[in-house]
């Protein structure tokens, strides 16, 4: 249930149908010389006005849900043998979907933006610089293929190199990396509830949270809040622009554009993202800057049967499906055919 707003006192409450209830009786009685609370008229019509207030609010954001979007987004989910979450929204109106949006899921590579959020706090501090040279230690290694595993102890890489490793192959060596120089996952978190971000945490080498590791892996977030996050570094609202400039140009170089979301895009708009995967678990979030309505699309799965590595994975196939389902929805104009 969504909270409303209570303007006696200004307090937020979620006692939404009691509230309806009181206005919509207070409506009917309105007619009455003394209503049976032994307000006078005027007295009653000035909370009847009130309650009128509150409830064009209250009909105003239920517009903000888009409801036929939000019907062909669930018709194509059905039958999905997992758990999916899932958070749209139109950048130029304001309409969502939100599709078990605030549940909680495991980020699996996505938790690299968070990361990202946290070595960008560390040089706008001035501890760092997006050139400072930094020496490897293979303490940081992450075994399997990533480009910096082959790196030697002692070798030398600049940050923004890192940064891009994290964000563009996805490396997991260079974010184990990052999210030491950013103070380790303890400062992340607590930058993120800083922010407001109170479901986005780093699990992984993160002292304390190793239940959360457990049931989540290298971090946790919900399709809303990451989309949240996303926004809000597209808008420039966090740090400074140029900060968030450096971040969205970070955020456009995924090499992983096949197998998900990203693949369903046309190659000639920019799409700031970062998908990440596990066994039982296939996520995605991205910004589509479309030329008429720009969109988030955040789109999250675990528990899911299948879990195979293969393009035609049920998750992956049916977030291509939804990306596709998106981007024909908020450019119907375009011509361009996935060959």
């Amino acid at each position: 249930m969504h909270n409303y707003p209570n303007f006696e006192g200004g307090k937020v409450f979620t006692k939404f149908k009691l509230q309806m209830q009181h206005l919509y009786n207070l409506f009917c009685e309105s007619k009455a010389e003394v209503l049976t609370f032994g307000c006078k008229k005027h007295q009653a019509m000035q909370k009847i006005i009130l309650g009128l207030g509150i409830l064009l609010s209250i009909s105003a954001f239920a517009q903000k849900t888009d409801s036929k979007l939000e019907k062909e987004i669930t018709e194509a989910i059905k039958g999905f043998n997992g758990d999916i979450g899932i958070y749209a929204k139109d950048l130029k109106t304001g309409k969502t979907v939100a599709i078990n949006a605030d549940t909680v899921f495991p980020t699996a590579s996505v938790v690299k933006v968070p990361i990202l959020l946290g070595i960008t706090h560390k040089i706008m501090s001035g501890q760092y610089t997006y050139d400072s040279t930094i020496s490897y230690d293979t303490a940081f290694l992450y075994p399997g293929e990533d480009v910096l595993g082959e790196f030697r102890q002692g070798g030398k890489i600049r940050i923004k190199k890192l940064i891009m490793l994290m964000l563009t192959t996805s490396d997991n060596t260079a974010s184990l990396w990052l999210q030491a120089l950013s103070g380790g996952g303890t400062r992340i978190n607590e930058i993120m509830d800083s922010l407001g971000y109170h479901h986005t945490r780093v699990n992984s080498r993160t002292p304390g949270r190793e239940a959360n590791r457990t049931e989540y892996g290298w971090g946790q977030t919900t399709p809303r809040e990451i989309a949240a996050l996303m926004e809000s570094i597209y808008r420039s609202k966090l740090y400074t622009p140029a900060a968030c400039e450096t971040m969205m140009r970070s955020l456009g170089r995924n090499f992983w554009d096949e197998e998900a979301a990203l693949s369903q895009i046309p190659p000639y708009i920019q799409v700031f993202s970062k998908n990440g995967a596990v066994n039982t678990t296939r996520n995605e979030i991205l910004l589509v800057n479309a030329p008429h309505r720009p969109y988030i699309l955040s789109i999250f799965t675990k528990n899911n049967k299948d879990q195979s590595w293969r393009t035609s994975n049920e998750a992956w196939t049916l977030t291509r499906k939804i990306s596709a389902l998106l981007w024909q929805y908020f450019e119907p104009g375009d011509k361009w055919i996935k060959p």
